[in-house]
């Protein structure tokens, strides 16, 4: 589902001109039969024999079905090491972007500081001057001049989506692909998956969709978050979709492979939605019908909560509810409580690196 702005916002100027807004859901990969000849999985819709384990979506699904060998049990002590790993992860998602933001600062402030001072300024002029006439490089510093904030950072996020996605279309490399890259609670590779399959698309629909809403939404939100909160909430939030999609699975007894970018983007789209509750929006399909974001966000959220309770098989609403629940969380109380936390941690930082050298 897609939608699009009717009405600009009055308090973030930036997004004057109007962004399509959309909804994109991630799937629950569904056990299906495959044949091996050689080393290369393949889908084998000849045989019609029901699959040995409990089928948790249609056949025709957006990612690649497939038995391992690991898909029949979950041992639910490992929800402890999920759990740690999410802590681990976040915790070190958030430092990670403020020792970014302090790089940033320090190394724009260090370089005035050497254009100031520096008395062979002419000849790093001159020297840097040669370096900006080689084309490739002028051409690559004036497209991501012309990109917005949010634009910079969508760019890298859809490249390495667009980079797994095409690793996917290795038959060599799938079943590495299948242990990595698709989270999955009864698999022996259990921590890293959750992250690495925020990154993994099969279908090319699931990342049209996924990336076309991540950039919808990337605009307001990196406008109103900065590009290194966005990107700490972003890569939390996709580790988290993942950990509710484990504890779904465990307590349910079933499980299944996951993947897709799906979780991380319901949380940017639950934070713009909670940011700016009162900004109208339409079916772009149906722009006769509006409504406002914070209906939107509601509906959705409720739609994947009935899903849960429900036990749906179609999408893996327990990682979209997850992901959003963040959203809404960082929305109204990680950006003003947890965020500013990170200064204890700069005054650390900068006190380790030691006064800046002229």
């Amino acid at each position: 589902m897609a939608f699009r702005i009717l009405k600009n916002l009055r308090e973030l100027p930036s997004l004057a001109s109007n962004f399509p807004v959309g909804y994109c859901q991630g799937t629950l990969l569904s056990p299906a039969r495959f044949t091996r000849p050689g080393n290369v999985l393949r889908f084998s819709r000849q045989s019609r024999q029901p699959p040995r384990i409990e089928s948790f979506a249609p056949r025709e699904t957006i990612g690649p079905t497939g038995i391992v060998n690991e898909a029949g049990y979950i041992d639910p002590s490992k929800l402890w090491k999920s759990f740690v790993f999410t802590v681990a992860f976040s915790t070190g998602s958030f430092i990670g972007v403020t020792v970014w933001e302090y790089e940033t600062i320090r190394s724009r402030a260090m370089a005035a500081l050497r254009k100031k001072l520096s008395t062979n300024w002419f000849k790093e002029r001159l020297r840097s001057s040669r370096q900006e006439v080689e084309q490739w490089r002028k051409d690559v510093d004036e497209f991501w001049s012309r990109l917005t904030p949010g634009e910079r950072i969508f760019v890298p996020i859809c490249a390495l989506n667009i980079l797994v996605y095409g690793l996917w279309r290795v038959p060599r490399l799938q079943p590495m692909m299948l242990r990595y890259f698709a989270s999955n609670p009864a698999a022996k590779a259990v921590c890293w998956p959750m992250v690495l399959s925020t990154f993994s698309h099969y279908s090319l629909f699931h990342i049209a969709a996924n990336m076309y809403v991540l950039h919808s939404f990337s605009h307001a939100a990196v406008a109103t978050l900065g590009r290194e909160q966005f990107l700490g909430m972003y890569l939390s939030a996709g580790v988290i979709a993942s950990f509710a999609s484990h504890v779904l699975k465990t307590v349910t007894r079933q499980p299944g492979l996951s993947l897709g970018a799906s979780g991380a983007i319901m949380a940017v789209l639950a934070y713009v939605c909670t940011q700016y509750p009162d900004t109208q929006l339409s079916i772009i399909f149906l722009p006769m019908f509006t409504f406002s974001a914070g209906a939107a966000i509601k509906v959705i959220m409720g739609l994947d909560l009935a899903g849960v309770m429900l036990g749906w098989k179609v999408f893996d609403h327990a990682a979209h509810l997850g992901g959003a629940m963040f959203g809404v969380f960082w929305a109204w109380y990680g950006s003003q409580r947890v965020w500013p936390l990170r200064e204890h941690f700069v005054r650390y930082w900068h006190e380790m690196r030691g006064p800046t050298k002229k």
